[in-house]
């Protein structure tokens, strides 16, 4: 008796001298299923091709386009001078007194303290910076503008503390930042 519990679980693994039949089918068998499935593959790209219908940058227009003139309000010119207000205002009573940077984010930020100090009778928002960077050489490397969203009162100054400019270069190694633009609060 040969029950041959030795060799349970080893599957096809194991030849114990039995002549097996070939399971796997020839090479020009894989070919010809191979070329079929290539042929179906075509013959549904062509069919779908043919049902899509076409794209709209292919069809010629059938209708004339109309164009809408536009027209003036009267009403808009009397807001005019109400939103003359949010002008922008001269920056001559406007100025940074103090600023110094540092690095943030691993090195690649550019974190900007700075004092702005408003001389004008009316408080001002929407404060535009610029800040130039450069090499230790005085090269110039970079600009990076702001907005600053806060409201400087009137006859007063306003510390903003490490505001995020941008990235900068890794060579960076001087800044200096000036004034842009301004709102009248």
């Amino acid at each position: 008796m040969n029950a041959r519990f030795g060799r349970i679980g080893m599957g096809s693994r194991v030849n114990n001298g039995e002549d097996l039949s070939r399971t796997a089918p020839a090479p020009s068998i894989w070919l010809k299923r191979g070329l079929l499935w290539l042929l179906a593959a075509i013959i549904t790209g062509c069919a779908v091709s043919i049902l899509m219908p076409p794209s709209e940058g292919n069809v010629g227009q059938t209708e004339p386009v109309s164009l809408a003139l536009a027209t003036i309000d009267p009403t808009a010119t009397a807001t005019a001078s109400e939103t003359s207000a949010a002008e922008p205002v001269g920056l001559d009573r406007l100025k940074i007194s103090s600023q110094t940077w540092r690095r943030g984010g691993l090195g690649s930020k550019a974190l900007v303290t700075f004092t702005v100090r408003n001389d004008n009778d009316y408080a001002v928002k929407d404060v535009e910076i610029v800040c130039a960077f450069a090499r230790r050489d005085g090269s110039h490397l970079t600009d990076r503008s702001r907005v600053l969203a806060d409201t400087v009162g009137m006859k007063s100054r306003k510390t903003f503390t490490r505001v995020p400019v941008g990235f900068v270069n890794v060579d960076a190694d001087q800044a200096k930042c000036s004034l842009v633009t301004a709102r009248r609060a």
